[in-house]
């Protein structure tokens, strides 16, 4: 979406009230469109804002030409700002992860007796397949002498 344009590309990334919101401007007309938006997150204080061009294998381009960081005063009841310097490590609540899904139930008596049982099946039917291929194949490779 951002390779070869014309224009500058922008992105604003807020973080209020443990609210991660990200904001893309990629057609250069000064209008911001929602990218994500992600409540819970809990930032740890004292850490730093890094940034970083590098791809991983240098297939692409990116050059960062400036970065403006502002400090958002926001008034916080004590409770809040108790809460917020106790945390540590970065946390998102509620938020489930690619693979992080619910356990499966395991199967039951009948279901792996089924799978089990149309598996032998399956194998003695491609057994038998091959015996007959293999012995047709024998029969025409014989060399008849006439």
């Amino acid at each position: 979406m951002v390779r070869n344009l014309n224009h500058d590309t922008f992105l604003v990334i807020r973080y209020v009230k443990r609210r991660l919101t990200v904001l893309i401007d990629i057609d250069g007309k000064h209008e911001w469109r929602d990218c994500i938006d992600v409540p819970g997150v809990r930032l740890p204080r004292g850490y730093y804002f890094g940034t970083s061009s590098v791809t991983g294998d240098l297939s692409d381009n990116h050059d960062i030409i400036s970065l403006k960081l502002y400090q958002l005063t926001v008034e916080r009841t004590p409770e809040e700002e108790k809460r917020d310097r106790e945390v540590f490590l970065p946390v998102v609540d509620n938020l489930k992860l690619p693979g992080m899904e619910a356990p499966l139930e395991p199967m039951s008596g009948l279901a792996l007796f089924l799978i089990v049982f149309f598996s032998l099946v399956a194998l003695v039917f491609a057994i038998v397949i091959g015996i007959i291929l293999y012995n047709k194949w024998q029969e025409q490779s014989r060399k008849h002498f006439y």
